[in-house]
Protein backbone atom coordinates (compact mmCIF):
# COMPACT_ATOMS: atom_id res chain seq x y z
CA UNK A 1 0.00 0.00 0.00
CA UNK A 2 2.71 2.35 0.83
CA UNK A 3 6.18 3.45 -0.34
CA UNK A 4 8.56 4.83 1.70
CA UNK A 5 11.25 6.52 -0.78
CA UNK A 6 13.59 7.38 1.78
CA UNK A 7 14.93 5.04 4.72
CA UNK A 8 18.04 4.75 6.20
CA UNK A 9 17.72 1.24 7.53
CA UNK A 10 21.47 0.88 6.98
CA UNK A 11 21.76 3.07 9.86
CA UNK A 12 23.88 2.14 13.06
CA UNK A 13 20.24 2.72 15.02
CA UNK A 14 18.88 -0.22 13.15
CA UNK A 15 21.93 -2.52 14.37
CA UNK A 16 19.97 -4.27 16.95
CA UNK A 17 16.47 -5.12 15.99
CA UNK A 18 16.62 -4.75 11.94
CA UNK A 19 14.36 -8.11 12.11
CA UNK A 20 11.58 -6.40 14.06
CA UNK A 21 11.73 -2.80 12.29
CA UNK A 22 11.15 -5.05 9.27
CA UNK A 23 8.03 -7.19 10.62
CA UNK A 24 6.50 -3.55 11.94
CA UNK A 25 7.14 -2.00 8.41
CA UNK A 26 5.39 -5.12 6.88
CA UNK A 27 2.53 -5.10 9.09
CA UNK A 28 1.90 -1.67 8.36
CA UNK A 29 1.14 -2.35 4.87
CA UNK A 30 5.17 -0.20 3.58
CA UNK A 31 5.05 -2.96 0.60
CA UNK A 32 8.13 -1.19 -0.90
CA UNK A 33 11.28 1.38 0.50
CA UNK A 34 14.34 2.81 -1.36
CA UNK A 35 17.19 2.74 1.06
CA UNK A 36 19.77 5.14 1.19
CA UNK A 37 23.55 5.08 0.53
CA UNK A 38 25.82 7.84 1.33
CA UNK A 39 29.33 7.03 1.86
CA UNK A 40 31.48 3.73 1.69
CA UNK A 41 29.96 1.98 4.71
CA UNK A 42 26.16 2.82 4.07
CA UNK A 43 26.40 2.51 0.48
CA UNK A 44 27.40 -1.55 1.11
CA UNK A 45 25.19 -2.35 3.55
CA UNK A 46 21.86 -0.30 0.92
CA UNK A 47 22.90 -2.59 -1.76
CA UNK A 48 23.11 -6.01 0.62
CA UNK A 49 19.51 -5.03 2.19
CA UNK A 50 18.24 -4.54 -1.16
CA UNK A 51 19.34 -7.96 -2.37
CA UNK A 52 18.05 -9.45 0.72
CA UNK A 53 14.28 -8.46 0.39
CA UNK A 54 12.83 -8.31 -3.01
CA UNK A 55 10.90 -5.26 -2.01
CA UNK A 56 13.46 -3.08 -1.07
CA UNK A 57 15.69 -1.23 -3.70
CA UNK A 58 18.90 0.62 -3.06
CA UNK A 59 20.35 4.36 -3.73
CA UNK A 60 23.80 4.81 -4.10
CA UNK A 61 25.94 8.39 -3.58
CA UNK A 62 27.75 10.84 -1.78
CA UNK A 63 26.51 12.70 1.19
CA UNK A 64 27.43 16.57 0.83
CA UNK A 65 28.58 16.88 4.36
CA UNK A 66 31.21 14.65 3.33
CA UNK A 67 32.09 15.59 -0.01
CA UNK A 68 35.54 16.14 0.96
CA UNK A 69 36.05 12.66 0.94
CA UNK A 70 34.81 11.72 -2.05
CA UNK A 71 37.66 11.01 -4.55
CA UNK A 72 37.69 10.02 -8.57
CA UNK A 73 37.43 6.35 -7.07
CA UNK A 74 34.37 6.60 -5.20
CA UNK A 75 32.31 8.47 -8.21
CA UNK A 76 33.32 5.52 -10.74
CA UNK A 77 32.71 3.20 -7.80
CA UNK A 78 28.81 4.34 -7.46
CA UNK A 79 28.92 4.22 -11.54
CA UNK A 80 29.65 0.77 -11.20
CA UNK A 81 26.72 0.26 -8.55
CA UNK A 82 24.12 2.23 -11.12
CA UNK A 83 24.31 -0.83 -13.56
CA UNK A 84 22.70 -3.18 -10.42
CA UNK A 85 19.44 -4.26 -11.14
CA UNK A 86 18.50 -3.06 -7.17
CA UNK A 87 19.98 0.20 -7.24
CA UNK A 88 18.05 2.96 -8.56
CA UNK A 89 18.49 6.15 -8.10
CA UNK A 90 22.26 8.07 -7.70
CA UNK A 91 21.88 9.93 -4.28
CA UNK A 92 21.66 11.41 -1.65
CA UNK A 93 23.50 14.36 -3.11
CA UNK A 94 23.37 17.78 -2.89
CA UNK A 95 24.45 21.08 -0.50
CA UNK A 96 24.61 21.40 3.31
CA UNK A 97 25.93 24.53 4.43
CA UNK A 98 24.82 23.74 7.82
CA UNK A 99 27.61 21.67 8.77
CA UNK A 100 31.05 22.83 8.02
CA UNK A 101 33.24 20.08 7.52
CA UNK A 102 33.13 20.33 3.41
CA UNK A 103 33.80 23.44 2.20
CA UNK A 104 31.63 24.60 0.09
CA UNK A 105 32.92 24.64 -3.62
CA UNK A 106 34.22 21.15 -2.76
CA UNK A 107 30.35 20.53 -2.01
CA UNK A 108 29.27 22.08 -5.37
CA UNK A 109 32.09 20.55 -7.29
CA UNK A 110 30.91 16.59 -5.97
CA UNK A 111 27.32 17.62 -6.65
CA UNK A 112 27.82 18.63 -9.87
CA UNK A 113 29.87 15.21 -10.89
CA UNK A 114 27.11 13.42 -9.68
CA UNK A 115 24.53 14.82 -11.29
CA UNK A 116 26.71 14.52 -14.60
CA UNK A 117 26.67 10.65 -13.37
CA UNK A 118 23.27 10.53 -13.30
CA UNK A 119 22.78 11.64 -16.65
CA UNK A 120 24.93 9.09 -17.92
CA UNK A 121 24.08 6.07 -16.34
CA UNK A 122 19.96 7.60 -17.01
CA UNK A 123 19.01 7.43 -12.88
CA UNK A 124 17.05 9.45 -11.07
CA UNK A 125 18.76 11.89 -8.28
CA UNK A 126 18.04 12.19 -4.58
CA UNK A 127 18.28 15.62 -3.51
CA UNK A 128 19.72 16.43 0.25
CA UNK A 129 19.64 20.34 1.05
CA UNK A 130 20.20 21.77 4.00
CA UNK A 131 20.24 25.72 3.89
CA UNK A 132 21.48 26.22 0.55
CA UNK A 133 18.45 26.31 -1.27
CA UNK A 134 19.67 28.98 -4.08
CA UNK A 135 22.93 27.37 -4.93
CA UNK A 136 20.93 23.85 -5.04
CA UNK A 137 18.46 25.00 -7.23
CA UNK A 138 20.67 27.02 -9.36
CA UNK A 139 23.01 23.77 -10.05
CA UNK A 140 20.21 21.60 -11.03
CA UNK A 141 19.06 24.24 -14.01
CA UNK A 142 22.84 24.79 -14.81
CA UNK A 143 23.23 21.04 -15.29
CA UNK A 144 20.09 20.15 -16.53
CA UNK A 145 18.82 17.59 -14.04
CA UNK A 146 15.95 17.83 -15.80
CA UNK A 147 16.91 15.41 -17.90
CA UNK A 148 16.87 13.00 -15.39
CA UNK A 149 15.06 14.37 -12.74
CA UNK A 150 14.43 12.79 -9.31
CA UNK A 151 13.31 14.00 -5.93
CA UNK A 152 13.51 17.06 -3.32
CA UNK A 153 13.97 14.63 -0.44
CA UNK A 154 12.29 15.62 2.85
CA UNK A 155 11.59 19.17 1.19
CA UNK A 156 11.44 22.38 3.68
CA UNK A 157 11.47 24.96 1.55
CA UNK A 158 8.34 27.07 0.32
CA UNK A 159 5.82 26.61 -2.12
CA UNK A 160 7.67 29.06 -4.06
CA UNK A 161 11.34 27.15 -4.62
CA UNK A 162 8.56 23.81 -4.75
CA UNK A 163 7.29 24.97 -8.25
CA UNK A 164 10.23 25.93 -9.99
CA UNK A 165 11.79 22.31 -8.64
CA UNK A 166 8.79 20.60 -10.37
CA UNK A 167 9.39 22.45 -13.34
CA UNK A 168 12.64 20.89 -13.19
CA UNK A 169 11.54 17.67 -13.61
CA UNK A 170 11.72 16.80 -9.67
CA UNK A 171 9.05 15.33 -7.14
CA UNK A 172 8.52 16.82 -3.71
CA UNK A 173 8.63 14.62 -1.00
CA UNK A 174 7.61 15.33 1.99
CA UNK A 175 7.86 13.42 5.53
CA UNK A 176 7.39 13.67 9.42
CA UNK A 177 7.63 17.34 9.66
CA UNK A 178 4.38 17.72 7.56
CA UNK A 179 3.02 16.05 11.06
CA UNK A 180 4.65 18.64 13.62
CA UNK A 181 1.70 21.18 14.71
CA UNK A 182 3.28 24.06 13.93
CA UNK A 183 4.95 23.23 10.89
CA UNK A 184 3.51 25.75 8.43
CA UNK A 185 5.48 25.20 5.33
CA UNK A 186 5.34 21.73 4.78
CA UNK A 187 1.50 21.80 4.97
CA UNK A 188 1.54 24.65 2.46
CA UNK A 189 3.66 22.37 0.12
CA UNK A 190 1.25 19.55 0.48
CA UNK A 191 -1.31 21.58 -0.05
CA UNK A 192 0.12 23.29 -3.50
CA UNK A 193 2.15 20.48 -4.78
CA UNK A 194 -0.18 18.42 -7.32
CA UNK A 195 -0.78 14.53 -5.95
CA UNK A 196 1.03 13.52 -9.03
CA UNK A 197 4.19 15.04 -7.90
CA UNK A 198 4.32 14.19 -4.13
CA UNK A 199 6.31 11.38 -2.66
CA UNK A 200 6.38 10.34 0.93
CA UNK A 201 9.11 8.84 3.17
CA UNK A 202 10.37 8.70 6.98
CA UNK A 203 14.41 9.32 5.93
CA UNK A 204 14.81 7.03 9.26
CA UNK A 205 16.06 6.85 11.76
CA UNK A 206 15.37 10.67 11.61
CA UNK A 207 12.72 13.41 12.18
CA UNK A 208 9.71 10.84 13.36
CA UNK A 209 6.36 12.12 13.14
CA UNK A 210 3.84 12.98 15.52
CA UNK A 211 3.72 11.67 17.74
CA UNK A 212 6.80 10.24 18.16
CA UNK A 213 8.77 13.05 17.19
CA UNK A 214 11.99 12.80 18.87
CA UNK A 215 12.42 9.39 19.00
CA UNK A 216 13.71 6.51 16.33
CA UNK A 217 11.63 7.12 13.24
CA UNK A 218 10.98 3.62 11.25
CA UNK A 219 9.24 2.79 8.18
CA UNK A 220 6.20 1.20 10.30
CA UNK A 221 5.03 5.43 10.58
CA UNK A 222 4.84 6.10 7.45
CA UNK A 223 0.93 5.93 7.45
CA UNK A 224 1.24 8.82 10.05
CA UNK A 225 2.43 10.93 6.78
CA UNK A 226 0.01 10.01 4.48
CA UNK A 227 -2.85 10.38 6.78
CA UNK A 228 -1.84 14.69 7.27
CA UNK A 229 -1.65 14.69 3.50
CA UNK A 230 -4.48 13.20 3.05
CA UNK A 231 -6.15 15.52 5.75
CA UNK A 232 -5.19 18.52 3.81
CA UNK A 233 -5.99 17.44 0.28
CA UNK A 234 -9.47 16.35 1.34
CA UNK A 235 -9.07 13.16 0.27
CA UNK A 236 -8.38 9.37 1.61
CA UNK A 237 -5.24 8.04 3.05
CA UNK A 238 -5.35 5.05 0.70
CA UNK A 239 -5.81 7.46 -2.35
CA UNK A 240 -2.69 9.54 -1.17
CA UNK A 241 -0.89 5.59 -0.76
CA UNK A 242 -1.87 4.71 -4.18
CA UNK A 243 -0.92 7.80 -6.07
CA UNK A 244 1.90 8.32 -3.79
CA UNK A 245 3.16 4.83 -4.83
CA UNK A 246 2.61 4.85 -8.63
CA UNK A 247 4.51 8.13 -8.40
CA UNK A 248 7.70 6.75 -6.78
CA UNK A 249 7.57 3.73 -9.16
CA UNK A 250 7.32 6.01 -11.96
CA UNK A 251 10.22 7.77 -10.64
CA UNK A 252 12.18 5.17 -9.95
CA UNK A 253 11.78 3.25 -12.88
CA UNK A 254 10.03 0.23 -11.36
CA UNK A 255 7.53 -1.71 -12.49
Amino acid sequence: MFFDTHVHLNADQFDQDLPEVILRMKEAQVDNAVVVGFDHRTIIRAVELAETYDWLYAAVGWHPVDAIDCTEEDLEWIRELSKHDKVVAIGEMGLDYHWDKSPKEVQKEVFRKQIRLAKQVDLPIIIHNRDATEDVVAILKEEHAEEVGGIMHCYSGSVEIAKECLMLNFHISLGGPVTFKNAQKPKEVAEAVPLDKLLIETDCPFLAPHPFRGKRNEPAYIPLIAEQIALIKGISIEEVARVTTENAKRCFGIR
